[in-house]
């Protein structure tokens, strides 16, 4: 007698969405960001057709998260003393940030809040596991984590006037700055050539500073007794020499991605995603805050249209790619002797 086909555990779908690494956060920060460039620029109904993507995304990772916490203590922990676990506390700021500047200021602060909680946590126990000079990208999710909580921080405050919150985001942006500086310590140069996306990371980084350094150049313009004009000139200087920076590393990726082609689809490409929409905004918030480089407006629409047809371009390959794997846990399924699906990965049958 014919062998009957085996039926899945689960649905091919269900199993996909287990194997998703927490990379898979990044996707939020590079849909948010965009969000606000394009805000930022005045395309608004895009922006918030963007938005409604971030928001359907961060809470289909929100539930993820508090179930693995709930069901698969040991994985969720694993996973949370990885860089990318990071993402978590990342994800939720860029998304305060965009419904801070709806005008949401409640729901910005409730964000504000969970992120400030997380933020901690997750910082601790990746730095426990920092190698020097053989971290990915992903290490600079360090300084990015807490340079969204100045943003997020910065943006609330001067909505509402709050002069601690104020502080607070200054405090959290020199932190970030001196997080950087640990970060490029434990990183693999060599990934500029061989990373899988989040390398850019590494620029992007500098980019949220800059963001965060404008943010609060800006706040002293509305409120001129937060700090004296000498700090405010520090803030100034030390922002445009971040966006410099983060412009210089930004034409080195970008050589390097044309030297080195990478073209299979990873689910780290979203973090090459989210720097490039974020040095866009960074530019143009700069350009706003300091006025002083004629030209640097323009530059940032450029950057920010350029990142708009990157996540095109990975979503499309992001979605072909769920598709494949969907298809070939339904095949390997089904195939006799093939064995079944458990906890979202196909028994192996041997080497390969």
């Amino acid at each position: 007698m014919p062998e009957m086909p085996v039926t899945p555990d689960r649905p091919s779908l269900p199993a996909w969405w287990a194997r998703r690494p927490p990379a898979a956060g990044a996707a939020v920060m590079a849909t948010g960001i965009i969000s606000i460039g394009l805000h930022l620029i005045g395309h608004e109904t895009v922006s918030r057709i963007a938005l409604v993507l971030a928001v359907i995304a961060w809470l289909a990772l929100a539930a993820d998260f508090v179930l693995r916490l709930v069901r698969d203590r040991e994985r969720w922990r694993r996973e949370a003393g990885t860089p990318p676990g990071l993402t978590a506390v990342a994800a939720t700021t860029v998304l305060g940030t965009r419904l801070s500047l709806l005008g949401w200021q409640g729901l910005a602060e409730a964000l504000l809040a969970l992120a400030a909680l997380l933020w901690p946590f997750l910082l601790v126990a990746v730095a426990r596991n920092l190698r020097r000079g053989h971290m990915p990208g992903g290490v600079f999710l360090m300084c990015v984590a807490t340079q969204g909580l100045a943003v997020l921080g910065s943006t609330i405050a001067t909505a509402l006037g709050c002069e601690w919150l104020t502080h607070a985001a200054l405090v959290l942006f020199w932190l970030g700055i001196v997080l950087y500086g640990v970060a490029f310590a434990h990183f693999d140069l060599w990934q500029v050539a061989r990373g899988a996306g989040d390398q850019w990371v590494a620029g992007g980084a500098l980019a949220i500073s800059a963001l965060a350094g404008s943010k609060l150049v800006a706040a002293h313009e509305v409120n001129p007794y937060l700090w004296n004009s000498d700090d405010q000139g520090v803030l100034r200087v030390a922002t445009g020499v971040l966006l410099a920076l983060d412009l210089a590393w930004y034409c080195v990726l970008f050589v390097a991605e044309a030297v080195w082609p990478r073209p299979h689809y990873d689910v780290r490409r979203w973090a090459t995603v989210f720097p490039m929409g974020m040095t866009a905004v960074a530019t143009l918030m700069t350009a706003t805050a300091l006025d002083t480089a004629p030209g640097l407006h323009t530059t940032g629409q450029v950057l920010l249209w350029i990142a708009v047809a990157t996540w095109l371009v990975v979503a499309a390959a992001a979605i072909v790619d769920a598709r494949a794997t969907a298809r070939s846990a339904r095949l390997g399924s089904t195939r006799p002797g093939s064995g079944r699906l458990r906890s979202g990965r196909l028994r192996s049958r041997g080497p390969r």
